[in-house]
């Protein structure tokens, strides 16, 4: 039925998505940016991609943190017109992408109140794929009561608040159990909306925050490591769904180092497979290995057509882009050309 229908209303964004990702930097343009010399050149380069016209934007700060807001800017550009593109399911679904960076932002500024740093200070770090009407209103909040009235009550992540947030939780030591409790609400809520959506969609969005909620599992596992929380506090931040569920949830849960952690994911694919290489010794390269299969589960899902989750997919892409570049604008700042080919993932 998707097939009759879908580009009715949803094929011309679809059309655009897919040049976009058409555009995206290939194996040819990172080897000749891994061999510039200075950022100019790295921006000489980027001129002939479809970031040429950000050159002129960074010409007046030529530094890494310039670069990088601008190429930014463009993708924060690019989802924006897709959302004035769509409507309907598609557009909540757009909405939903955004929400991770929603959750980041107001973490951000709570911390920020904590600390009593400065609005236009917080606002500047905020993502801006993440930015909304109420967000600036947090930053100016007096007290921990009138934030916590603004967060439970008039931001777009109210609802997943309700119930599960106090006042004695906006501290430093409550933030990151904040910020997982509300992946989790997240995951779980977008979930159950592509599962109304239904057809493709659903299927290829639920391989996704499937494992979104698995790595999000083995994250909060080796982050808590030697901290106080109990087995219950971790399960309660795990996922409802995965293929840790429930089963490798129970098994995380008491673990207490990484050695523990690659023992229980050696009895789950696919992550006995990604993992297979790695030791316990080395944590960053657990997470290496799990960005590295969640960018081939997003060129994959292009293969298929009639869905939504080539936009999910298109995003990761981009951001992992954005952060190749950042990892190769600091090697060549720092002058570590002799590393700059570890951090690049495309």
């Amino acid at each position: 039925m998707e097939m009759a229908t879908f580009n009715l209303k949803d094929g011309y964004p679809e059309a655009i998505l897919r040049g976009y990702k058409g555009a995206l930097l290939n194996a040819a343009d990172y080897a000749l940016l891994c061999q510039c010399e200075n950022l100019d050149d790295v921006k000489m380069h980027l001129a002939s991609t479809t970031y040429g016209t950000l050159r002129g934007e960074v010409e007046s700060h030529n530094t890494t943190t310039a670069l990088i807001e601008a190429c930014t800017a463009k993708l924060v550009e690019e989802f924006e017109y897709l959302q004035c593109q769509s409507e309907g399911p598609l557009y909540e679904f757009l909405e939903m992408c955004r929400i991770p960076h929603m959750i980041d932002n107001v973490v951000l500024i709570v911390s920020g109140c904590l600390h009593n740093q400065h609005t236009p200070e917080l606002l500047e770090k905020c993502h801006p794929l993440g930015m909304f009407e109420q967000l600036a209103a947090l930053a100016v909040a007096s007290n921990m009561q009138e934030l916590y009235q603004l967060v439970l009550i008039d931001t777009p992540l109210a609802k997943y608040f309700e119930g599960s947030l106090s006042r004695e939780d906006l501290t430093e030591m409550h933030l990151e159990i904040m910020r997982n409790m509300l992946y989790k609400s997240w995951i779980e809520d977008f979930h159950g909306f592509c599962g109304r959506v239904g057809g493709t969609t659903r299927q290829v969005m639920s391989e996704f925050l499937s494992f979104e909620a698995d790595r999000r599992a083995i994250a909060i596992t080796l982050n808590s490591v030697g901290t106080d929380l109990t087995r219950e506090d971790k399960r309660g931040l795990f996922c409802g769904m995965g293929a840790l569920h429930p089963y490798g949830h129970k098994d995380l849960a008491p673990a207490e180092d990484a050695d523990q952690v690659l023992k229980v994911l050696s009895g789950y694919a696919p992550y006995n497979a990604i993992l297979s290489l790695t030791t316990a010794e080395d944590d960053q390269a657990i997470d290496d290995l799990l960005s590295n299969h969640e960018l081939d589960l997003c060129r994959g899902c292009f293969t298929q057509q009639f869905h939504y989750g080539i936009f999910w997919a298109y995003i990761k892409l981009k951001e992992q882009e954005i952060r190749n570049l950042m990892w190769i604008a600091e090697c060549i700042v720092q002058n570590m050309h002799n590393r700059i080919h570890d951090g690049v993932k495309y």
